[in-house]
């Protein structure tokens, strides 16, 4: 009887043990192609079981204008189980790569949503991300997406898409209500980000720099920008804290004007609330350089 029970009891050790093994989620990588797809994304798939949220690039590398892939890129993106982009041209430094992963199943953070094209017949620009209204469109976007890809747990990525949108919501809200009273609302960049930011709070792009960013303008585009700010009497340059300040310095030595920094949110810390944060330090930056 005793020998009876000590076999029950192994088995029921081992069966016990065996249905936590076949229960334990598998642990699936979300695989994002730059920063704000991996704050965005990380806010969607927050404490979802067996899901990890994983950034390809590098923060510190901004846009990814030039992006060149590295081994550990590959490596991580062999990994994935899914990966987000923010579409637009935005990841086309990818073509190349996907060859070895032509199965995966890609997220287009941008889908069906409005381009505005870029100077110049550039095509379309790709930062939608920069204003508040794309952020939300493209949070959408995510956890609609991840709700059919894995719907055992789409209630969380919707609760997750509820919780986080109510956020950029309310930020939104307070940067309109900030930013209207403001007479002044041409700004400078050294940059093609801020289109979109400028389109939704009702400023006017009136020069941008460096088209590309981490290229030095020629003394053409330099003289053209000078000339700009000395007819409108522009006196607020909005560089951005990654890349050189150095065109931003030359022009405002030559006109007067102040540098300020303006963040497209392209780099940061690890964290759900970066972008919000970081829209909420370009609005005290816009407040003081505007007024």
């Amino acid at each position: 009887m005793r020998k009876h029970l000590i076999t029950l009891l192994t088995l029921l050790f081992f069966a016990s043990h065996l249905h936590a093994a076949e229960t334990k989620p598998v642990n699936r990588i979300i695989l994002t192609s730059f920063y704000p797809m991996y704050i965005t994304t990380l806010n969607v798939a927050q404490n979802v079981s067996g899901i990890t949220v994983v950034n390809m690039t590098k923060p510190q590398s901004g846009c990814l204008h030039d992006y060149q892939l590295t081994p550990t890129d590959m490596k991580t993106l062999s990994t994935a189980w899914v990966m987000v982009i923010n579409g637009g041209g935005m990841e086309s430094f990818m073509s190349k790569a996907m060859s070895s992963r032509p199965n995966l199943t890609i997220i287009n953070a941008s889908k069906d949503l409005q381009f505005i094209m870029g100077e110049g017949n550039t095509g379309e620009n790709p930062h939608i991300f920069v204003s508040i209204a794309g952020a939300i469109a493209q949070t959408k976007n995510i956890a609609s997406a991840l709700s059919r890809l894995d719907p055992v747990n789409a209630t969380r990525y919707a609760a997750n898409c509820d919780i986080y949108v109510l956020k950029l919501k309310t930020l939104q809200q307070k940067m309109h209500e900030a930013l209207a009273p403001l007479s002044n609302r041409s700004i400078i960049t050294f940059h093609e980000a801020f289109p979109y930011f400028a389109q939704e709070f009702n400023l006017t792009v009136a020069a941008v720099i460096e088209r590309e960013p981490g290229s030095e303008p020629s003394a053409r585009d330099l003289a053209q920008t000078i000339r700009i700010i000395r007819a409108s009497k522009i006196k607020a340059l909005f560089a951005e804290p990654q890349y050189s300040l150095k065109a931003a310095q030359t022009i405002a030595q030559e006109t007067g004007a102040t540098i300020w920094t303006l963040d497209p949110a392209v780099s940061g810390p690890n964290s759900p609330n970066a972008y919000l944060q970081i829209m909420e330090s370009n609005l005290v930056v816009l407040r003081k350089a505007l007024l």
